[in-house]
């Protein structure tokens, strides 16, 4: 439940539409909602603005949709991460009211119910090299299922720097920006110097032997003389989404 369904809840109450036994019993499964596969947090949403989400990696896909069908019923915005090909396919087919990106390996559905927010602005999404792209496309359609307005920028690392460079309004503009980069890190290092927005960096594991799985990019992010720039965890764009949010989002 997120804050435009609780206030048309008590809306409906008020004008006579609903019962108060019914009311009770909406709100008597909150915070949770327990049963074999999880306790789902349906409070999440009215507590900190963002909703309950499911994190599918290790997950079977039988486990995934109980999860997803008491989350439907519940109305409430439905996002599985790190979904494979295999574990979505299965998943659509019974749930036919998902959609599925094999890029960024997210299910999504009730678009309908993502809660309605006001926002500083845009977010700006930058990517190194085009090998970061399932990366920012995490990120890209977290924040746009959340109710942010995003812009991509992406395959502009520093191999080729004029190619950052010559983004540099857009970057101005922003009312935060995700970096996303592998390698040796460097390019939220460079993005960082060129606008006052806050910049989140993300490390990811592309690159060869000494890049470590994406532990150079990160201490190189980490080490960043750079001020104005953050660093979330390696491959982690649902993480760098989720901090975006809330620097963009105006809480009322």
């Amino acid at each position: 439940m997120n804050h435009d369904q609780l206030n048309d809840l008590l809306t409906r109450l008020c004008a006579g539409q609903i019962s108060q036994g019914e009311v009770v019993d909406q709100l008597r499964r909150l915070p949770v909602e327990s049963f074999t596969e999880a306790q789902l947090d349906h409070h999440r949403c009215l507590r900190t603005g963002i909703p309950e989400i499911i994190f599918g990696q290790s997950k079977t896909a039988d486990q995934i949709q109980a999860i997803i069908e008491r989350m439907h019923a519940r109305r409430s915005v439905i996002l599985a991460t790190r979904v494979d090909n295999d574990k979505a396919e299965k998943i659509c087919k019974a749930l036919p009211y998902l959609h599925y990106d094999p890029i960024a390996r997210l299910l999504i559905g009730n678009q309908e119910y993502a809660p309605t927010i006001e926002v500083q602005g845009e977010i700006v999404l930058v990517t190194a090299g085009s090998s970061d792209l399932p990366i920012a496309e995490e990120a890209r359609l977290t924040l746009e299922l959340f109710g942010h307005p995003t812009k991509q920028i992406y395959d502009s690392g520093v191999a080729g720097i004029h190619r950052i460079l010559g983004q540099t309004k857009t970057l101005q503009q922003a009312a935060a920006i995700i970096v996303i980069a592998g390698m040796e890190g460097a390019l939220p290092s460079v993005v960082a110097g060129l606008t006052d927005a806050p910049v989140i960096g993300v490390p990811t594991s592309v690159g060869y032997g000494t890049g470590a799985g994406g532990f150079s990019a990160l201490l190189g992010m980490l080490n960043s003389c750079s001020p104005g720039l953050a660093v979330v965890n390696i491959d982690n764009g649902f993480g760098a989404a989720c901090m975006a949010a809330a620097i963009n989002r105006i809480r009322s």
